[in-house]
């Protein structure tokens, strides 16, 4: 196998890349929006539109270059709900959807804790518990028809295959449902009676099956074409580096969520009321992480409107220690009850200036996270996270520790489920950040970590 082509579902957008296993780079990419429907029982993903996106792609992209396999990485924090015939039983629940809150505290009484799960209870549907219990609780004549529950990976793999199955990072990725240390579900999850509804775990790796008589017909792929498990996104952008290179290191994954994920990290004790959690990998090794939403941050102070950067203004900035301090969207991360709150007068920062405090945030809320689960060694950042010499800069300056820059175009996610279909051919591509900060970054980063800290902002 030489070209694989990757399904890769994110919150905000899906795509379809083709990856040549041989020059280990993504070829060719098609992409779409990713949005959230708000007709029906409650705001959910349209599958549908999703699928005829899939198998559109697919079908273009197959005509200019052979595919010779097909895997699959999507965001985690949603399970799928199917019926006996192997339809919806009830819609893909957006995760950022508050109707499971309403329930929290009959929730909070049945979850496990975190000390067997290693899942921080979140808001929202952010614990796929939580969703499953509301679904369950608020539609039980639509619940009572579920037959099959499957993480969201593997229900796109099913949609090709044919083949039912869950995964182990998915499973894995704060959901209460999986216990990392023994490699099996949850003690709530049988108290609960959903173990048989869950399909059966495979790892990311497995070879399902191949590609349906109907997947075929829709994508224009030849029939029987080898169909992957597919792992959950940040696990994907993590592989690569676990099959590469020695620990300790730690992946800095950068998107909507920014995840930092720890190999060989110090042990430390997890915080579960920082957003610390237990992550499983492809392998199936326990590996502790951390997660703020940074690219969603990073789109609301920013509007993604285009700005220059400027080191002038970076200087600027630390000189007169402007500020941002945490947290930005609230509830989740590692500050996740403080409020947002600038030191300076927000209007008064030119857009360079903005940039440079905006993006020294960022890099301090991840320098908090690696912090937090005892992170050593060398930081690779991969995603759009690698492109940003100020958050870069200050990342090294507060760290102390080398950083490395993975990719820059997200094409990580891709790149690791790739590897799926060979894990001997993984390569990673990384330069050292070299461009070195002044003394004066580092005294803005402990002046930041103090103000963060404080007990009147936390």
């Amino acid at each position: 196998m030489k070209i694989i082509a990757v399904i890769d579902i994110g919150k905000t957008n899906a795509k379809v890349a083709l990856v040549d296993l041989d020059r280990f780079e993504e070829i060719a990419v098609r992409k779409t929006a990713n949005g959230v429907s708000n007709d029906g029982l409650y705001p959910h993903f349209d599958v549908e539109r999703v699928w005829r996106f899939i198998a559109e792609s697919l079908a273009a992209l197959h005509a200019e270059t052979p595919i010779d396999a097909i895997s699959v990485t999507t965001h985690g924090a949603t399970a799928v709900l199917l019926d006996a015939n192997g339809d919806l039983a009830l819609p893909l629940l957006d995760y950022e959807f508050t109707g499971p809150d309403t329930l929290s505290a009959q929730y909070n009484k049945v979850r496990p804790p975190f000390a067997e799960t290693g899942a921080a209870r979140l808001p929202m549907g952010l614990n796929i518990g939580a969703q499953i219990n509301w679904q369950e609780q608020t539609y039980p004549e639509h619940f009572a028809r579920v037959a099959t529950i499957l993480t969201y990976a593997q229900y796109w793999s099913y949609r090709l295959s044919g083949v039912l199955a869950n995964e182990l990072t998915s499973l894995g990725c704060h959901t209460d449902l999986w216990n990392p240390q023994t490699g099996d579900f949850s003690t709530m999850v049988d108290e609960r009676g959903w173990r048989p509804l869950f399909a059966p775990v495979r790892r990311a790796s497995d070879l399902l099956g191949g590609l349906t008589v109907q997947a075929a017909r829709d994508t224009g792929l030849p029939e029987g074409l080898p169909v992957f498990c597919g792992i959950h996104d940040s696990n994907s952008s993590l592989l690569p580096h676990v099959l590469t290179r020695p620990a300790p290191f730690s992946v800095v994954s950068t998107g909507t969520w920014v995840v930092i994920m720890a190999m060989g990290a110090k042990k430390v004790a997890l915080d579960e009321a920082r957003d610390t959690l237990i992550n499983v990998n492809a392998l199936g090794d326990p590996v502790p992480s951390a997660r703020f939403m940074g690219g969603r941050a990073f789109s609301m102070l920013m509007k993604d409107q285009p700005v220059t950067p400027s080191v002038e203004a970076e200087a600027a900035v630390v000189d007169r220690l402007r500020m941002l301090l945490p947290s930005l969207p609230e509830g989740s991360g590692p500050f996740p009850h403080a409020r947002a709150r600038w030191t300076c007068d927000e209007a008064s920062l030119s857009p360079a200036e903005r940039l440079a405090v905006v993006s020294f945030h960022l890099a301090l809320m991840t320098a908090t996270c690696l912090d937090l689960i005892g992170a050593e060694g060398e930081i690779v950042v991969e995603g759009p996270f690698a492109g940003n010499q100020a958050y870069l800069r200050m990342l090294a300056a507060a760290t102390g520790r080398p950083v490395l820059i993975g990719s820059q175009s997200a094409t990580g996610t891709s790149l690791g489920a790739a590897c799926l279909a060979d894990g001997s051919r993984a390569q990673v591509h990384t330069t050292r950040f070299s461009n070195e900060a002044p003394a004066a970054y580092r005294a803005y980063a402990q002046a930041w970590f103090a103000e963060a800290n404080r007990s009147d902002v936390v």
